[in-house]
């Protein structure tokens, strides 16, 4: 069961990286500033998900919850400013 969890948390790690490296490459490309704020929250989703690999499965004993949760605030916040930004 532990290595089904550690494969889990690697495999959600990995795809939000993917995704944030996929991002980035199409604003490069493409220069639409969505894009950027969307890689931009990837980017805490990923350092959350690596976070939550670290909590569970290498420190277990160490509570790093509010480390995790600041992580995704902070990319969810770099959405909602880009929706706000594009909206206006």
């Amino acid at each position: 069961m532990d290595t089904f969890r550690i494969v889990l948390y690697l495999l959600a790690t990995l795809t939000c990286l993917a995704c944030t490296v996929f991002l980035f490459r199409d604003y490069l490309r493409k220069r639409v500033r969505l894009l950027l704020w969307s890689a931009l929250c990837f980017v805490g989703l990923t350092i959350n998900n690596l976070f939550l690999f670290i909590d569970l499965v290498m420190f277990p004993t160490v509570d790093l919850r509010l480390v995790r949760l600041m992580a995704a605030l902070i990319g969810m916040l770099f959405l909602l400013y880009g929706f706000i930004w594009e909206a206006e």
